[in-house]
């Protein structure tokens, strides 16, 4: 995961999400509502709160999660609820860069907590798993954007190779911190 990449993705995508999300709702009943008030209800809102929204919320998460010194493997209760939910860290990993990598077209892959459940998902372009209109449902503690302006100057076309390259990045604590 290269640092220009990362400078552009954060100075230019999601500034542009943090800055039209606040232009969409400026005077409007949910400029005093969270974040994830205006997701859980996305349906109700027009589709510049949806897709801006949903950038905002999801490029945040990303930027938590990822650290240079990140990598290795869960631990504690984390570790203990991939084992229970998927068999083995392992199997999560593989169930997991599936869903990256089969995504057509733009998207994010997640880990969602469906209350202590540990469950892979995928959604489209900046949905998640908060918003109403997700086919899977719970809170993402783990997300990797595969749009391709999170690789594609390093990656190209290769997106399994970014793919692998995000597990090193992971910070694990932090994703912990996240399954509560």
């Amino acid at each position: 995961i290269d640092a220009m990449t990362m400078e552009i993705h954060y100075t230019k995508h999601h500034g542009a999400y943090t800055n039209n999300l606040n232009n969409a709702i400026k005077g409007t009943d949910l400029e005093n509502k969270s974040i994830e008030e205006i997701l859980k209800d996305i349906s109700k809102y027009p589709v510049a709160v949806r897709n801006n929204g949903g950038g905002y919320f999801n490029h945040n998460l990303f930027w938590d999660i990822m650290s240079p010194k990140g990598g290795s493997e869960p631990t504690g209760k984390l570790l203990d609820a991939i084992n229970r939910d998927f068999g083995s860290f392992e199997k999560f990993k593989e169930l997991f860069n599936n869903a990256a990598a089969t995504r057509f077209g733009s998207g994010w892959a997640w880990l969602v907590n469906q209350n202590g459940k540990l469950v892979v998902s995928s959604t489209p372009n900046q949905d998640n798993p908060l918003m109403d209109v997700a086919e899977i449902k719970g809170t993402p503690i783990l997300g990797l954007d595969v749009w391709e302006h999170a690789y594609y100057l390093k990656y190209q076309n290769r997106r399994p190779d970014y793919i692998g390259a995000f597990w090193n990045v992971i910070d694990w604590e932090q994703v912990s911190k996240r399954f509560v």
